[in-house]
């Protein structure tokens, strides 16, 4: 009989400073309910529910019909994604793009946090995180060795950074800046005032601020790209993403435009990580950067519908919101009789049968507020509204 190993196998040091994703534990909870009969209607997570369009789906179809298409694609994506993604931004953002240098494709922008901070960061640099803001700039940060320094988003200052703040604070050892505008979860708008702030403080301190521009088309009449600042592009990395923009967000498909010595440094680090897209699926993406005005209009139109719904919920649950808010989710305040946000959405998804996602979950300064998706059909929103006000 073989010795047994006296030592008990265990996990990496680096997994003692994350936890489980909280969608990907809270889903399983709700499935369970579902299981259960219970039939919980999902406010949660951003995953839009209305297809691409039919010229997208087309092109897929085709494509996968080629026989020669199902090969290894190029790490660098195909040139017609890459060229697709280029007029794109100068038609929509007016930005200026090299295709062949400038822009990467993305297996989804989440991916692409991970192959930044590997290329940028090493392990004991600093990494400014906003409060709230996207759970994945801190775990994928942590679990890389950085050290997160959060910068405040609050209510009172528009949910913009406190650049005050951000002038006494010692950068010498900071590598990035994670920046998300328009905001999740806050829905604060970018404007080209913020842009020129954050470019201008990126040049002054010699970091890179990387912009997550995911929300730019949903309920927002004039999309704008950090890039578009004059000087941004030696100082600055944008994501941008097929998943809230085209309905995509089971395809994975994103991008990552910057200065060809950036795209470059992602570049070695991305290509020792995965071997690239489907082609038909690439070609499909290109189709869907086609789409004219009336098609975003058309799914902004379904949006508008949920927002009046959500915001009648927020209405109920007594929670206030600012009206001005962009993207696909509402985000509002909790009254002041809930000692904590959880007693509330726990309180809704266990009588109610709806799940409403904690503002906790993005950092201290969300744990007074609740963020609705408007990724749900019109009749389960309103669903949502009856079985709430029946338990309010």
């Amino acid at each position: 009989m073989e010795n047994q190993a006296t030592n008990k196998i265990c996990p990496a040091d680096r997994l003692s400073g994350v936890s489980e994703y909280y969608f990907s534990k809270k889903l399983k909870e709700v499935a369970q309910m579902n299981a259960e009969g219970k039939d919980v209607i999902s406010l949660g997570i951003g995953s839009p529910d209305m297809p691409p369009s039919e010229e997208t789906v087309a092109t897929l179809c085709r494509e996968a019909q080629n026989p020669n298409g199902h090969g290894y694609m190029p790490y660098v994506g195909i040139p017609e994604l890459r060229q697709a993604f280029a007029d794109w931004y100068k038609k929509w953002y007016q930005v200026e793009l090299d295709a062949k240098s400038e822009i990467q494709p993305l297996i989804g922008s989440k991916e692409g946090i991970l192959h930044v901070t590997l290329a940028f960061v090493n392990p004991g640099d600093q990494v400014l995180v906003p409060n709230p803001g996207y759970p994945t700039y801190t775990s994928l940060s942590r679990i890389l060795g950085a050290e997160i320094v959060n910068y405040d988003l609050k209510e009172e200052n528009g949910w913009m950074p406190d650049f005050d703040a951000l002038e006494q604070m010692d950068m010498s050892r900071v590598k990035l800046m994670w920046t998300n505008y328009p905001n999740m979860p806050t829905g604060a708008n970018a404007t080209p005032e913020l842009y020129e702030k954050l470019v201008n403080l990126a040049r002054r301190k010699g970091i890179v601020i990387v912009n997550d521009n995911p929300y730019s088309f949903i309920l927002n009449d004039k999309p704008l790209s950090i890039l578009s600042i004059p000087g941004a592009k030696d100082c600055c990395i944008e994501f941008n993403s097929m998943s809230k923009s085209h309905n995509m967000p089971g395809w994975r498909i994103g991008m990552l435009a910057s200065n060809a010595e950036f795209v470059q440094w992602i570049l070695k680090v991305k290509s020792n990580i995965d071997s690239g897209m489907y082609r038909a699926m690439q070609l499909a993406a290109a189709t869907a950067l086609q789409a004219e005005q009336d098609w975003y209009d058309g799914n902004n139109r379904n949006y508008r519908n949920r927002r009046k719904i959500a915001g009648e919920i927020m209405d109920v649950l007594g929670c206030t919101y600012d009206e001005k808010q962009v993207g696909m989710f509402l985000w509002g305040k909790i009254p002041d009789k809930y000692s904590d946000v959880e007693e509330l959405t726990e309180r809704i998804l266990h009588q109610a049968r709806v799940f409403i996602t904690p503002g906790f979950i993005f950092g201290s300064n969300g744990k007074r507020y609740i963020r609705i998706s408007l990724c749900c059909k019109d009749d389960k929103l309103a669903e949502a509204l009856r079985r709430i006000k029946e338990i309010i």
